[in-house]
């Protein structure tokens, strides 16, 4: 009869399955120090805004609850649900993403805010369908790359992947958004060298990006005064040079350890917006160098996990998935902290888990859910 079973018990083993089970702690864990911290900082950095704005000071901590219940609803239901499966769904919704960016352009259905139009109202809810387009981009890559893994090499399968990208693209310049272009661009050029593009191919798409990212730049005045005051912001500095040289005496007021919870006077009408792009500036203010390195730990925390969940996969398909999840955390956190610091010039992308917005909080609470569905099915032998 032992021999039976251990017959039995050796056969299980050997055939894959697809067990769930919550794969990895750490991120999960991580994720929500980082929300949880947002939540003290957004209400922190904000509570006087929202009094003059609002007259209610917890106005944005209220939306910003609001947001992190709807981002911690999708990262369960997409953690419980096998990657495989959904990535069944990824040409739908990339189509119906399509559609929605088209939508954000017509007057009257797009939301516009501070000269842009990149929302759509869907009941008192606001939603940003660029920023979904970072996880509908990596589910429907990662799906394509690994059913073409033995043709990742062709300049056929180049030139589908740059058209995706180049669709989407292009009604996200329109609102105007370079920087969700280019973080797109970014994703997509890292998810094809990791899946076997050749080189040159590669160094062809950035070398012909670059004449456009020159005519967008240089040749736009509100971006060029972006570049001009990211190298001298001194020379202007009541007006192009403004928020990045009070995110400075935000940091330089901070020193080590902080001047304390509530105690940021940059936060004060001198950052604007502090509870969006600049709410680092604001945490390293009050919480010092000591706060600042326990998030940027966190997130440290995340890509390290984020890589082990794509190397330890049971397919291409989950490890696809996983690097393209974990590209769309590192490199907002990345631009973000390096906007604040002056390393790169001012771009409106929010810090991950910790800034105040729905869409983005959604967003990363979705590449979260992806990387534990990862992690969590993978075919176990």
């Amino acid at each position: 009869m032992s021999l039976v079973n251990a017959g039995i018990n050796r056969c299980q083993t050997g055939v894959s399955e697809a067990r769930f089970n919550i794969g990895d702690h750490w991120i999960l864990i991580c994720a929500l120090c980082l929300s949880a911290i947002g939540l003290v900082m957004v209400y922190s950095s904000s509570s006087m805004l929202a009094d003059k704005r609002y007259l209610d000071s917890m106005f944005f901590l209220k939306q910003q609850a609001k947001h992190l219940l709807v981002g911690l609803t999708a990262m369960l239901a997409i953690t419980f649900l096998d990657y495989r499966k959904m990535s069944k769904l990824a040409l739908p919704l990339l189509i119906i993403l399509f559609v929605a960016l088209l939508l954000v352009l017509i007057p009257g259905i797009g939301y516009k805010a501070g000269g842009a139009s990149r929302w759509l109202k869907i009941a008192a809810f606001s939603i940003q369908p660029s920023e979904l387009a970072k996880p509908v981009l990596v589910i429907f890559l990662a799906r394509w790359l690994s059913e073409h893994q033995e043709q990742a090499g062709s300049f056929k399968n180049f030139l589908f992947c740059l058209g995706v990208i180049g669709a989407l693209s292009l009604p996200i310049l329109l609102e105007p958004d370079l920087g969700m272009t280019i973080t797109l661009f970014l994703i997509t050029v890292i998810m094809m060298f990791v899946a076997g593009c050749r080189i040159r191919h590669l160094l062809g798409m950035v070398l012909a990006a670059l004449p456009v990212l020159y005519l967008l730049v240089f040749r736009v005045n509100y971006r060029l005064d972006r570049i001009t005051s990211f190298l001298s912001p001194w020379d202007d500095p009541a007006n192009s040079g403004f928020q990045i040289i009070h995110s400075f005496l935000a940091f330089g007021s901070g020193g080590v350890s902080g001047a304390g919870l509530g105690h940021s006077v940059q936060k004060l009408f001198y950052l604007p917006e502090p509870h969006t792009d600049f709410i680092l500036s604001v945490v390293g203010e009050e919480l010092g160098l000591l706060g600042v390195f326990l998030i940027l730990s966190l997130f440290l925390i995340i890509v390290w996990r984020g890589v082990r969940i794509a190397m330890e996969a049971g397919d291409l398909l989950g490890a696809y998935i996983a690097v393209g999840a974990v590209l769309i955390i590192a490199i907002q956190a990345f631009i973000n902290a390096a906007v604040v610091m002056g390393m790169l010039p001012t771009k409106g992308l929010t810090l991950p888990f910790v800034s105040y917005g729905g869409s983005s909080l959604l967003t990363n609470f979705i590449c979260v859910g992806l990387l534990l569905s990862v992690a969590g099915h993978r075919r176990q032998r």
